[in-house]
């Protein structure tokens, strides 16, 4: 007797449409191009390969690689073995990545060769068995001793498998976020979270009419690390979608920007300051940017930025979200943008996308009104959000207070739905009792001429308990005067009453450049270090 079939949202299923419909698009990855029917059988060769060595359903397999083809089918394959996929932030500390390769319980490890060097001295100090693959771009690359293989040769002279279905809600992928204290925590997906996640992100930016969101004729590169949430989530949409694909590898900045011109790309997505860094590049300015769309996250998209991508022709929308909620919770109005100039539109968080609750609350969890200006805790559920941290009760309690994901980020929202953050949690300044927004601050002086990064993070002093400093990187030679431009806007603000008057910088120090997290932000953890040793001054 035959019985209905029982759909399972598996990763698998995102496929079934591009290779019905756009078999012969191309995804490309240096000077390797294959059709998306290719990939289909890639994927069936590395799954062949990894069941091979006994890795299935309930293992963990981790890859440590650049933005690659094999890391889009590592995307793919390993999942749809029923296998976890753990994506190692190779931007780590040593021990930062040999702590989160233990705690995952990683069974085999796929490792670009160039993180040879990062990884080998660690494998004596693994708790477990753990085979090793090696990745590599070139052929004559020596295979190093207890090495199972080479991926390329692995997946040729494997049996290709079958992939089977199963509980939609296994575990898909595993990375690590790191925050102010302690060690990394564990993230995971299930199946069913990450597909509910790409359909409802597709359906947001397919909703898009004219030059906005994303359509069939675009062609897509990543410009976050696929480590970092799954590359947002995007590769998974731009291959249900079917779309053309270029991966970078590497991020140099004259081969990004002759990427986009070369392939068309149209759609990419980043942290402000690789944005920053590919308009800086010498190259940029003979680049045609005016077809590319590209969605900022990670950190807030300052005005200066906006403004400068603007004038290159760069349709920019910032985006919001956590290494928790997949990512995405909020994207910029790219409706409203196509028929406004008011560059608030587009560094907006934006509007809660579709199937997410989003709410705006005090300490108690009461609602703060949606007026545009009362502020509190940004808190969220959808179908995707994480459940918890691996092996962390406590912090996914924490997490989860009240039955709401509480996102540590300071916003307000607007009456028709806008979300706009204005601090995390932990960077708000507290001044004489008040609380002052770093983002305020950096967002009023990010238009200076010649400046090129800014932070504001609060110090400690005996009588106010903070107080705000800025940190300016700029050039040493208009220093004197960036840094009289920059107290004059907020002298004027503060005047105008746009600020308070404690909101006033106690100083402003200048650098040659701000330190970065392992994702590309502003890391302000180490500027209140330095600041508080002496060593930025």
């Amino acid at each position: 007797m035959s019985t209905p079939y029982d759909y399972p949202l598996l990763i698998g299923q995102l496929l079934n449409t591009a290779l019905a419909t756009r078999a012969d698009q191309t995804i490309s990855h240096g000077d390797h191009t294959m059709t998306y029917a290719t990939f289909a059988r890639r994927l069936r060769g590395l799954g062949g390969a990894l069941a091979g060595l006994g890795l299935g359903h309930g293992t963990t397999i981790a890859v440590m690689d650049y933005d690659s083809h094999r890391y889009l089918e590592c995307f793919f394959a390993v999942p749809m073995l029923g296998a976890t996929l753990h994506t190692v932030n190779v931007r780590l500390s040593a021990e930062q990545i040999l702590y989160t390769i233990n705690h995952a319980e990683d069974d085999a490890i796929l490792v670009h060769e160039d993180f040879l060097q990062l990884l080998l001295p660690l494998v004596p100090r693994f708790t477990r068995p753990t085979k090793l693959i090696l990745l590599a771009d070139r052929p004559d690359a020596p295979l190093p001793d207890g090495f199972a293989g080479e991926y390329e040769a692995l997946a040729a002279a494997a049996n290709p498998v079958a992939f089977a279905d199963f509980d939609e809600n296994t575990r898909a992928t595993l990375f690590y976020t790191t925050g102010t204290t302690g060690d990394p925590k564990g993230v995971s997906y299930s199946h069913r979270q990450l597909v509910l996640h790409t359909l409802a992100f597709a359906a947001q930016l397919g909703a898009v009419p004219g030059r906005g969101g994303l359509h069939h004729g675009d062609v897509y590169m990543p410009l976050t690390p696929l480590f970092h949430v799954h590359g947002w989530g995007v590769p998974y949409i731009a291959t249900f979608l079917g779309l053309k694909q270029v991966y970078p590898g590497r991020y140099d900045p004259a081969r990004l920007l002759a990427l986009i011109a070369n392939h068309g790309v149209t759609f990419s997505h980043c942290v402000p300051t690789i944005l920053a860094m590919l308009l800086a590049a010498p190259t940029s300015s003979t680049t045609d940017l005016s077809h590319w769309r590209v969605i900022i996250g990670g950190s807030a998209l300052p005005d200066g930025l906006a403004l400068a991508a603007r004038a290159r022709g760069i349709d920019v929308h910032a985006g919001y979200g956590l290494s928790e909620t997949c990512p995405l919770l909020t994207l910029g109005d790219m409706v409203a943008s196509q028929t406004s100039d008011d560059i608030s539109i587009r560094t907006a968080a934006g509007k809660p996308i579709l199937l997410m609750q989003l709410r705006v609350v005090d300490p108690d969890m009461a609602d703060v009104p949606q007026d545009g200006v009362s502020t509190g805790e940004v808190i969220a559920r959808a179908p995707w959000l994480t459940q918890g941290y691996l092996k962390n009760p406590v912090g996914s309690a924490d997490l989860w207070r009240g039955g709401w994901l509480h996102t540590g980020d300071v916003g307000h929202m607007s009456p028709d739905g806008t979300l706009r953050i204005s601090d995390r949690l932990k960077d708000v300044i507290k001044s004489g009792g008040e609380w002052v927004s770093s983002l305020k601050l950096e967002n009023l002086v990010s238009t200076v001429p010649g400046l090129r990064e800014v932070a504001a993070v609060g110090v400690p002093d005996a009588r106010w308990g903070e107080r705000p400093v800025l940190v300016l990187a700029l050039d040493p030679a208009a220093a004197a005067t960036i840094k009289a431009e920059a107290q004059a806007r907020i002298a004027a603000a503060v005047t105008s009453g746009a600020l308070p008057k404690w909101a006033m910088p106690e100083k402003m120090v200048q650098v040659d450049s701000l330190p970065k997290t392992s994702v590309g932000k502003i890391d302000k953890k180490l500027i209140r270090a330095a600041l508080a040793d002496g060593s930025m001054a």
